[in-house]
């Protein structure tokens, strides 16, 4: 596995799951906003593809065992609690770790510092999303503390070891979890306690393990390349 194919799986797949709210989003302003952070992540995507190999086939013709992306970003849409708090949990962490990449002399660096400030702009717009929800009507509160609670279990593989990314995991994870309780805390909600905290890992999806949900979104997402093999527009 190279760490090219897990950051950009992980863009391409995000950037799947959050263009399906288009047409769905619960307001224009926010049907705008997921389409431009899906593009944003699809423009990663290509680029860390392209170090692997062509991305159009990487994209469209591997198998599902093929991909290396974590199984947090390949979680159903749900409602748009559940949408936020998956970004929060992803932005958070893609943001921490394209800081330290954009800092150091790895072949990722020039991407990461490009990419940087967008993926600020995501993780800040679903902070505000989450102090939105959470202090907001009792229904808001609750739905996004459920989203909170159900999504907790998948965000320990965010901080396994991948191969060709030179950074410190531990205080990676540490950071992350610092700036991610702030938040919640400030929208009045707690992060999952007990068996689930700390150093819980769920899923194997960098080593091609994926959850039920990713084989039918893979197949809506090659659907047409795969029926039309090396057509043009």
């Amino acid at each position: 596995m190279t760490a090219a194919l897990a950051l950009g799986d992980d863009a391409l797949v995000l950037s799947h799951r959050l263009g399906e709210w288009a047409g769905h989003a619960p307001v224009l302003e926010e049907e705008v906003a997921l389409a431009n952070i899906a593009l944003d992540l699809l423009g990663q995507a290509r680029t860390l593809l392209s170090f692997v190999g062509d991305e159009d086939q990487l994209a469209y013709l591997r198998e599902e065992r093929a991909f290396r992306n974590v199984q947090l970003v390949e979680q159903p849409n749900g409602d748009f609690a559940h949408t936020i708090a998956r970004q929060l949990y992803f932005s958070v962490y893609q943001h921490l770790l394209y800081e330290e990449l954009a800092a150091g002399e790895g072949e990722f660096a020039d991407l990461a510092a490009k990419a940087v400030k967008e993926v600020a702009y995501h993780r800040d717009h679903a902070e505000q999303w989450v102090l939105r929800l959470g202090d907001g009507t009792a229904e808001s509160h609750e739905r996004m503390q459920n989203a909170l609670d159900a999504l907790w279990r998948f965000t320990g593989e965010l901080f396994e070891p991948v191969e060709g990314v030179d950074v410190d995991r531990h205080a990676l994870r540490d950071r992350w979890l610092t700036a991610v309780s702030s938040v919640v805390e400030r929208a009045t909600l707690t992060l999952p306690t007990g068996p689930q905290s700390g150093a819980w890992t769920a899923g194997a999806g960098r080593q091609g393990l994926h959850t039920e949900p990713f084989g039918r979104m893979l197949a809506e997402m090659q659907h047409l390349h795969r029926s039309h093999p090396g057509a043009s527009w």
